[in-house]
């Protein structure tokens, strides 16, 4: 309880200060949010054009259907295989009167099916690279009865080459955030400390130790950060609803992404105060 009533009392003599570090971890934090919000959804999309990777095997006409069954069977076992589609002539045509709807009326005229059949390959999620899908592609090759391979080569070294950029400037300028988040915090909890230099002066002239002087700062940050946290997910989720009903469809931040951010804000807040303190302490020494 001494604890709780010093804190109050330090916030009660410098409400502006405490509101000042308040605001610098809400407002700083908050940048990071929105950036964090941002790359999050940027990654989900980066995935889910990954998910539709897949390598289709065109056949030749006339191949018995026992041939084309224990095929597809060694095809699936393949360890970067999660499954395969057979599709037909009759279902080929059929899809690209469907999806082509331009061409409706030139395949509806069509005396003789053009199209051949496949097998639609679809790869696991820790296979879908430019690599294994290319090795996939090649082991197709290997049947006689594989007409052509298709996966659009060019297509998935992009997608990765788009995912390794978007994931090294997430991390610089993630990182350059949090850094300069860290450094207003700091400023700020720095200021505050220095305003109760006197305080501390005459604590420690009365013999008061240096955990004893230093625990109410760091329960104090502790509370600064956590309201800081609070004000930093509120301004995160008004701003992540605003762009979600004006501009783009968004998600919203992973619960483990929120907990982290919470448990980042308090670190901050008590690192920062007991820092200050700490820095205070040994300038009192060295007068």
């Amino acid at each position: 309880m001494r604890l709780v009533r010093e804190t109050i009392a330090g916030v009660r003599r410098a409400p502006l200060l405490s509101g000042l570090s308040i605001s610098s971890i809400g407002l700083s934090l908050f940048i990071v949010g929105m950036f964090a919000v941002a790359a999050h959804n940027l990654d989900a999309a980066l995935a889910d054009v990954e998910s539709r990777v897949e390598v289709v095997a065109f056949l030749a006409d006339d191949v018995p259907a026992d041939r084309l069954s224990i095929a597809q069977s060694e095809i699936e076992a393949f360890p970067e295989v999660s499954g395969v589609t057979f599709v037909s002539k009759v279902e080929a045509l059929f899809n690209a009167s469907r999806d082509l709807t331009e061409f409706s009326d030139v395949y509806s005229d069509l005396e003789v099916n053009p199209l051949p059949s496949s097998f639609e390959v679809g790869l696991r999620p820790d296979f879908r690279n430019p690599d294994a899908t290319r090795a996939v592609a090649e082991r197709l090759t290997s049947y006689a009865f594989v007409t052509d391979v298709r996966y659009g080569q060019e297509w998935v070294d992009r997608l990765f080459a788009v995912r390794r950029i978007a994931g090294g400037a997430a991390l610089m300028l993630g990182g350059g955030f949090a850094v300069g988040a860290a450094l207003l915090i700091a400023i700020a909890v720095r200021m505050a400390v220095l305003a109760r230099a006197t305080e501390i002066a005459v604590m420690r002239t009365v013999g008061a130790t240096d955990s004893y002087i230093r625990r109410p700062f760091v329960f104090e940050g502790l509370l600064t950060g956590l309201a800081g946290g609070v004000l930093a997910l509120g301004l995160t989720f008004g701003g992540y609803v605003l762009v979600d009903r004006s501009l783009i469809t968004l998600s919203w931040l992973p619960d483990m992404w929120v907990v982290g951010g919470f448990l980042g804000a308090v670190l901050l807040g008590v690192s920062a105060a007991g820092l200050a303190v700490r820095r205070e302490l040994r300038g009192i020494d060295v007068a």
